[in-house]
């Protein structure tokens, strides 16, 4: 467990050394932390130094200031120069995927590769479905919106298969234990604008996992970065919905390493 001070935050990340291997730098989605990538960690361990940490106002890492996606973009740019760790390939799902297109248009040198999984480049076009639910959370905590956040955040074949009970079991007791702070990071995830305009011409190789049962942005929405972006792979996950790094970590790990073999 380690912690850096950047932009006035405290930022919890965790390091797993591996001399001479490209560096890959998770970042995680909205109601999770740095834990959300422990079954993709254990996959990629041997081909990559990697570096997984929690954003400001969530998991271990103190909460400061703005909770927008530009102020999280800072605060990964910051932990990538503090720690010395470009050109990196840089993977985000969801919040963690607008933090990665953010990065990969505004600082292309920082980056050997840009992963965005189960996320969009768009503005929320489910505004008006999710701002109620942001504003309870706000107010009383994720306890009582259980069943709405697994329901957003996995698919069918995780809610239902036996062989996901004890995933969907441990992070149904995380997300409940979220107390109303998680409505401010809410809050900036849900009025976040559009990065589709800076994706044009995007000289950052580019890898877009969508999750073929994603409840909450669609397969066009991954498809829609491509478009923007001008080049890059767009792969559907099947079996997975919003958390793709979670649900279907060997399938998005072979993906990596092939994309990473392809940019090396």
């Amino acid at each position: 467990m380690a912690y850096l001070m950047v932009n006035d935050v405290r930022l919890h990340f965790e390091r797993y050394p591996q001399p001479g291997k490209p560096v890959l730098v998770l970042s995680h989605s909205l109601f999770f932390d740095w834990r959300m990538f422990e079954p993709l960690i254990e996959q990629l361990h041997q081909d990559f130094e990697i570096v997984v940490y929690d954003h400001r106002g969530q998991g271990l890492s103190s909460c400061a200031g703005n909770l927008d996606m530009d102020t999280l973009t800072d605060d990964a740019l910051a932990l990538i120069d503090a720690l010395e760790l470009a050109p990196c390939y840089f993977a985000g799902n969801s919040m963690g995927g607008f933090v990665a297109l953010r990065l990969a248009a505004r600082y292309p040198q920082r980056l050997a590769g840009c992963i965005v999984m189960g996320s969009s480049g768009d503005l929320e076009r489910q505004l008006a479905e999710f701002e109620p639910l942001v504003e309870q959370l706000a107010r009383e905590g994720a306890a009582d919106q259980i069943d709405t956040l697994m329901f957003i955040m996995f698919g069918d074949d995780t809610l239902r298969s036996p062989s996901q009970a004890a995933l969907c079991a441990r992070w149904r007791a995380r997300m409940r234990e979220l107390g109303p702070r998680i409505g401010e990071a809410a809050r900036g995830v849900i009025h976040r604008r559009s990065v589709l305009p800076e994706l044009t011409g995007l000289r950052v190789p580019l890898l877009v996992l969508a999750g073929e049962q994603d409840h909450a942005y669609s397969v066009a929405q991954s498809r829609q970065i491509i478009e923007h972006s001008g080049h890059g792979d767009c792969q559907v996950v099947a079996g997975a919905g919003h958390s793709v790094a979670l649900e279907q970590p060997g399938q998005v790990a072979e993906a990596i390493r092939r994309f990473a073999g392809k940019t090396t």
